[in-house]
């Protein structure tokens, strides 16, 4: 229910605001990385510093509201994947391929989500848990099959792509080198007594 004592003009003033420095947010996070100046983004976006912490109060805020809808996504695609009649390793793989992706949608983003596992009060961590979750059930239906190594857990895995993703995100050169690393990681997960 709208606050009655904010005049309706201010209000959607608010909402532009907020908008504008997601838009502006987004092209400087992918220009400069995760740790780009917030007083940059507030600078382009048009508005004061205040304004941009009192929609955002940290920098994980801000990655959390512009990484939300492909994080939600991908712990989407984990269930499709599942019921999608894929074998579970195949299922396992190709989402992990989806997750390297989108780690890397932004330089420096790599480090950040890999921060989140320890830290709670990160506004990213519910982001990541998500995503660990919706891995965890893939990881777990590929190992029912025997085919994946049962001493495997979800946080070894999300530390092993994510590490995909940092090492493209350092070394641009390996990018295109991202399919086969991760197909040798799938080849370290095998567990070759259940073939």
């Amino acid at each position: 229910m709208p606050d009655e004592t904010i005049p309706q003009e201010q209000r959607a003033d608010a909402r532009r605001n907020r908008e504008r420095i997601l838009e502006v947010a987004d092209d400087v996070i992918r220009d400069q990385g995760t740790q780009a100046s917030l007083r940059d983004v507030a600078r382009q976006a048009g508005v004061g510093l205040g304004t941009l912490y009192r929609h955002f109060p940290t920098r994980d805020a801000l990655l959390e509201t512009l990484l939300r809808q492909g994080f939600d996504g991908l712990a989407a695609r984990a269930d499709e994947l599942l019921d999608g009649g894929l074998p579970p390793e195949q299922a396992l793989a190709e989402w992990l391929g989806e997750f390297t992706l989108r780690a890397g949608a932004f330089r420096g983003l790599p480090a950040s989500l890999m921060a989140t596992l320890g830290d709670e009060d990160s506004a990213l961590h519910a982001s990541c848990l998500a995503m660990r979750t919706a891995c965890g059930r893939l990881l777990r239906a590929a190992q029912e099959t025997g085919r994946i190594r049962p001493d495997v857990d979800g946080t070894d895995l999300f530390a092993l792509v994510n590490a995909l993703s940092w090492i493209a995100d350092q070394a641009p050169s390996l990018a295109a080198r991202r399919e086969r690393l991760l197909a040798l990681v799938m080849d370290g997960l095998a567990h070759f007594g259940g073939r």
